[in-house]
């Protein structure tokens, strides 16, 4: 049995990035990991990669020969590792051994309308592997009210299509506010709690009125089926990385596994444990945002 992720999310929401900071985190902590690149566009690696797609087909070339565009050529080369899933066995053989990281494309519609990375996650988990998607989001699109429900709407549409354990992530955490302040406490944002509090936002807008039925029906499609939450993360936070890796161990099954060395039993025994809500979101409030001490955030938007 081989347990990993599956890096998935736009573009820009920091896939590469998690895989070079999660691969470093987990070997300080000891556990034995290879990083597979599924991106056949990303030819510049900042990880060293055990497995590599663009061995097998690169989107240059897709491009060049059959005269396709970036996103046509992406669903390409993925319709053709989906015919040689034997060039990927015979190199994923060679890692079994270790806690992989797979590193896909940004293509969103890869994830929510194509079924071809959908039929690789179906055959690996025939294989054996033990796998959760890990979907990331930027932060920043939460200053935006109709941007966060496109976001809830990618993810809840991501977590239906890969039919996998599934953990969503809010990236770049320390630049949450990037884009403007946001207008409820993090955890409204973390947690997905009354997205009325949203639609009455978006209603305010006057550009944005005539679409009122279509923003009631978006927001009732994610209350209905209440499955999308966040981690918030950054990649330099210890503390967020290890938040992320418990979710991640516990929807896979990894932390029941076979046991690591002390150091990382000792920071995983509360693997399985209960939480506070708080906690997922004080590194955000109290590192990277900037809130008056003496506001009562906590009932902010209550």
């Amino acid at each position: 049995m081989t347990f990993g992720q599956i890096v998935v999310g736009p573009p820009g929401s920091g896939k590469t990035t998690y895989c070079t900071g999660m691969f470093q985190f987990l070997t300080s902590l000891g556990r034995d990991v290879a990083v597979i690149n599924m991106d056949p566009a990303n030819d510049s690696l900042p990880y060293a990669c055990a497995v590599d797609l663009s061995e097998l087909i690169s989107l240059e070339d897709v491009m060049t020969h059959l005269r396709l565009g970036p996103n046509g050529g992406l669903v390409y080369c993925m319709e053709y590792l989906e015919k040689n899933f034997d060039w990927l066995k015979l190199k994923l053989d060679s890692v079994k051994d270790k806690y992989l990281l797979f590193d896909f494309p940004g293509q969103v519609e890869l994830y929510t309308h194509h079924d071809s990375v959908k039929k690789l996650l179906d055959q690996l988990t025939a294989w054996d592997y033990r796998l959760t998607a890990v979907h990331l989001v930027d932060s920043h699109y939460c200053s935006d009210p109709g941007k966060f429900v496109a976001v809830l709407l990618s993810s809840l549409n991501t977590m239906l299509q890969l039919s996998l354990p599934h953990v969503n992530v809010l990236s770049k955490a320390d630049l949450i506010e990037k884009q403007g302040k946001l207008a409820f406490n993090p955890d409204f944002y973390t947690d997905v709690l009354d997205l009325q509090y949203l639609l009455d936002m978006l209603q305010d807008d006057p550009l944005l009125q005539k679409y009122k039925k279509l923003n009631e029906a978006l927001v009732g499609i994610v209350e209905d089926y209440s499955l999308v939450s966040f981690i918030p993360l950054s990649v330099e936070d210890k503390e967020s990385m290890m938040r992320v890796l418990k979710s991640v161990d516990k929807c896979n099954g990894y932390v029941f596994g076979s046991v690591e060395d002390r150091s990382l039993e000792a920071l995983m025994s509360c693997a399985v444990g209960a939480e506070f809500e708080y906690d997922k979101i004080k590194n955000v409030k109290e590192k990277y945002m900037d809130i008056d001490e003496e506001e009562d955030i906590i009932d902010e938007y209550s």
